[in-house]
């Protein structure tokens, strides 16, 4: 469990990347698959008749312990992640647009696209137990922890795959004014899934000859798997291997924009509100299992956290827990269903003179991460100043996440070619507890 654990935090080392993906590209003048993406009502606002999307990655981190000037330092991430007491949250996510195309037609615009995710998050681990299991309480100054969790810890990894199917039309248009609905339904590709949760964690934590012991202790623990990521966690092909799966979910995208053109086939203010990944998907494979236990720990007895010192798989962990006796099995399944993170987006963006913008854009999560079936996503705001040409911008994001909180950043496009990053200043002129970077090519032709 250790291990488990700690290689979470390795990857925030070799990987330092965050926020919403696209920060500041996904708002651009030139209207594309990018913004689509964001809202699919925006397809009939192309800048082009036709629009080939090659390629797009954005990888992306945040936690809400360790800063950008920690990567170089002499300590341990297990040892400053688990400091102090505050729930440690990290958020790693990756996501690439493969081939895409879109058109329009007359008051009509359609794309298909395809997409690849995999996330990796801590969500509200307690600090105490982390540096119990990953430090032996290294960071304690007494000799024992009292923990009291009134939420549910996750450790939670998963990869899907997905085919985007949209059409966005023109619903009502004036020499001045145009307002556009449209919608994506996604076919769902579910890879890999891995879900340890433990909700209501209560008990002590004692520290003895250099171990750590678990006593008095209850909680609920959910263990889900499926694919290779119940067999490791922390191997990075486990990942990359295992995308996409077999066609086992959907879920819809659906929106609206409102926009205020100008005199030369632009706008003087676009908006727009959407509601994305309203579904789910059912995670089939030979190892699926999903279970949900009680765990207690009474009087004199007492689990060793020593024994999860480099295990690297939850089926590991489960088993490790069952042979304790401390586990008792509430109900079982073999295939489980997971959820999308629902979220929804609303954004403007106003034109200052005819070369500068101004765009504010707002992440809103509809669902609960603590939930042991549910993905999980962030909230943002994000406030964008733009300097754009017609084949040339460049832009600077500034963003407010939940979990890293403020960060500044900077991205250009030139032609169909961007990359940019939405919190590269931050991460060079203060303690960033986020970073994150994407590049991606596209190209247009026809007259829009």
């Amino acid at each position: 469990m250790k291990k488990l654990i700690v290689s979470v935090f390795m990857l925030f080392s070799i990987c330092s990347f965050a926020q919403e993906h696209f920060s500041g590209i996904g708002t651009s003048k030139r209207i594309g698959i990018l913004n689509a993406n964001f809202n699919p009502a925006e397809l009939a606002n192309l800048s082009s008749k036709m629009e080939v999307n090659v390629f797009a990655t954005s990888v992306n981190i945040s936690n809400n312990k360790i800063g950008v000037s920690d990567i170089t330092g002499d300590e341990d991430f297990e040892d400053l992640i688990f400091q102090g007491n505050e729930p440690v949250n990290l958020r790693f996510d990756v996501e690439v647009a493969g081939p895409g195309f879109a058109f329009r037609y007359e008051k009509w615009g359609f794309a298909i696209t395809s997409k690849a995710y995999g996330k990796l998050n801590l969500v509200d681990i307690d600090a105490n137990i982390g540096d119990a299991i990953a430090n032996n309480g290294l960071n304690s100054l007494v000799n024992f922890t009292t923990l009291n969790g009134n939420y549910n810890q996750r450790l939670v990894g998963t990869t899907y795959g997905e085919i985007g199917l949209s059409a966005a039309r023109n619903l009502w248009e004036t020499d001045k004014y145009k307002l556009n609905g449209g919608a994506t339904f996604k076919l769902l590709f579910p890879g890999s899934y891995a879900n340890f949760g433990a909700d209501q964690f209560e008990g002590t934590v004692n520290y003895i000859g250099g171990n750590s012991f678990l006593t008095n202790a209850n909680a609920s623990i959910n263990v889900a798997y499926s694919g290779s990521l119940g067999s490791s966690f922390s191997d990075f092909d486990s990942y990359s291997d295992s995308v996409f799966g077999s066609l086992n979910g959907f879920a819809v995208d659906f929106g609206g924009t409102f926009t205020i053109k100008d005199d030369n086939d632009g706008y003087k203010f676009n908006s727009g509100i959407s509601i994305r990944n309203i579904g789910g998907m059912t995670f089939k494979d030979e190892n699926n299992s999903s279970t949900n236990y009680n765990l207690l720990i009474e009087g004199t007895e007492s689990l060793n956290l020593s024994q999860f010192d480099g295990v690297d798989s939850l089926q590991e962990v489960e088993q490790i827990l069952i042979d304790s006796g401390f586990l008792t099995s509430t109900s079982s399944s073999e295939d489980f269903r997971v959820k999308l993170p629902s979220v929804l987006n609303a954004y403007a963006d106003l034109q200052v003179i005819p070369t500068l913008y101004v765009s504010v854009f707002l992440q809103q999560k509809l669902t609960d991460d603590a939930k042991n079936d549910q993905i999980t996503a962030q909230n943002v705001v994000t406030l964008t100043p733009r300097f754009s040409l017609k084949n040339f911008e460049v832009f600077a994001p500034l963003s407010q996440t939940e979990i890293a909180g403020f960060n500044a950043g900077i991205g250009f496009r030139a032609y169909g070619f961007f990359i940019g990053s939405g919190s590269a200043f931050t991460a060079l002129i203060n303690d960033s507890k986020q970073a994150d970077f994407y590049f991606g090519f596209r190209f247009g032709f026809g007259k829009s």
